[in-house]
C-alpha cells in the first residue's frame, strides 16, 4: 500500500467532504444541535413542578405546608379559585396541569390526558400527599379520587394525531416550495415560465393550489387512519375548523419555503437549510413532545415558531372541543407570518442560479 497515494486520497476526500454543505449539516450541525437542545430540555435534574388550581378550600394542602413549610412549593405552584367550571376549562386548555377540590375527607383531582406524563406526575404527586397524612392518623384522614377533564371515551390519539399532522404538514409545504424553486431555476424553467405568456400570479396560484391540495389530503388521509377502532381518535364536535388552521399553516410553511429556495443554489442546500428549520421546530413547537417540563427560555422561544400554533389551533378543535373562535389567534398568526416571509422572499428572489 502506498503511504503517500494513501496520504492523497484521504485529503481529497476530506477537502470534499469540508466542501460539501448537505454532508456537513446533517453530519456535525444538526447533530450539535439536537445535542444543544435536549442538553437544555433536560440539563436540570431538580424535581419537576406542576400548577394546580385550588378550587375551595382544600385542608390537605394547608395541613402540608404546615407540616413542612416549604416543602410543598418544591413540587407545585398553587392557584386559588372558586369557579370549577373555569378552573376545569383551564386544565383542559393546558394552563394548568391539574384542578384539585376536597368534599369533606375524598379530595378530588381532575387532570388532562393532553399530556400523559404530566398527568402521572400529578397522580403521584397527590396520592404521597394523602398517604402522608394518613400515615400521621388513625383512621385513615383523607381518600383520594382522579377524573379527567375530558370525556373519558378520548385517548392519547387525541393529541398525538394533530402533532404528527403539523410535522407533516410543515414539511410538506417547506421542503415542496424549497425544492420546486430551486430545481426549477437550476434546470432554468423559470426563465422559460418568465418569457412564456403566463402571468406570476398564474404561476404562484398553480403552486399554492396544488401545495393546499396535498395538504387536505394528508389530513384526510390522517384523520381517515387515526378515527379506525384500532387507533380510536375521537373527533370533537368543531373538527372541521382543522380545515383553515391547516390551509392557513401551509401557507405559512410554503412562505419559509420560499424563502430559502429563494437564496438556496442546490437542491441539496435546500433540503439542508430546510432541515435545519423544520426539524429543531418539530420539538420545539411541542409536535414531537410536551414542553411543560422545558426550561422557561425554551418556552419563550416556542412562541415565535408557527408549528406551535398549527398544533395547538388543531388540538383545541380535534381533541380539546373548544369553538371556532379558538382556531382564530392561530390562523391569524400563521397568515401574518406567511404575508411577512412572503413579502421578504420577493425581495431576494433570484430567476436565475448565479
Amino acid at each position: 500500500m502506498s503511504v503517500t497515494a494513501l496520504r492523497s486520497l484521504s485529503g481529497a476526500m476530506l477537502r470534499g467532504f469540508v466542501r460539501d454543505r448537505t454532508a456537513l449539516v446533517f453530519t456535525i450541525l444538526i447533530p450539535v444541535l439536537f445535542l444543544l437542545l435536549f442538553g437544555s430540555l433536560y440539563k436540570n435534574t431538580n424535581a419537576a413542578k406542576v400548577s394546580v388550581v385550588e378550587v375551595g378550600k382544600v385542608t390537605l394542602l394547608d395541613e402540608a405546608e404546615a407540616h413542612a413549610p416549604g416543602q410543598l412549593g418544591r413540587v407545585m405552584t398553587i392557584t386559588h379559585s372558586h369557579d370549577l367550571s373555569s378552573a376545569l376549562s383551564d386544565v383542559r386548555a393546558g394552563t394548568y396541569d391539574a384542578a384539585v377540590q376536597q368534599d369533606g375527607r375524598t379530595l378530588l383531582v381532575h387532570y388532562s390526558i393532553a399530556d400523559q406524563t404530566t398527568a402521572a406526575f400529578v397522580q403521584t404527586v397527590f396520592t404521597s400527599l394523602v398517604q402522608q397524612a394518613d400515615s400521621a392518623s388513625s383512621p385513615k384522614a383523607y381518600s383520594l379520587a382522579t377524573a379527567q377533564v375530558e370525556d373519558k371515551s378520548l385517548k392519547p390519539i387525541q393529541y398525538v394525531a394533530p402533532g404528527l399532522l403539523g410535522w407533516a404538514i410543515a414539511s410538506g409545504g417547506a421542503f415542496g416550495a424549497a425544492i420546486t424553486l430551486v430545481n426549477w431555476r437550476e434546470t432554468r424553467l423559470l426563465r422559460r415560465l418568465r418569457l412564456a405568456p403566463v402571468s406570476t400570479g398564474s404561476i404562484v396560484l398553480a403552486r399554492v393550489g396544488v401545495s393546499l391540495g396535498v395538504a387536505l389530503i394528508q389530513l384526510a388521509a390522517f384523520l381517515g387512519i387515526a378515527t379506525l377502532p384500532y387507533f380510536g381518535l375521537k373527533l370533537s364536535s368543531y373538527w372541521w375548523m382543522s380545515i383553515p388552521i391547516v390551509a392557513c399553516g401551509t401557507l405559512a410553511f410554503m412562505s419559509i419555503g420560499l424563502l430559502v429556495g429563494s437564496f438556496a443554489r442546490t437542491q441539496q442546500a435546500a433540503t439542508a437549510v430546510a432541515n435545519l428549520i423544520i426539524l429543531p421546530m418539530a420539538f420545539l413547537g411541542g409536535a414531537f413532545i410536551p414542553l411543560n417540563y422545558a426550561p422557561a427560555w425554551i418556552n419563550d422561544v416556542s412562541y415565535v415558531m408557527p408549528l406551535r400554533y398549527l398544533v395547538t389551533g388543531m388540538q383545541n378543535v380535534m381533541a380539546r372541543g373548544e369553538g371556532p373562535a379558538s382556531a382564530v389567534p392561530a390562523i391569524g398568526i400563521l397568515l401574518g407570518i406567511a404575508a411577512v416571509l412572503t413579502a421578504t422572499s420577493v425581495r431576494v428572489f433570484r430567476w436565475d442560479a448565479v
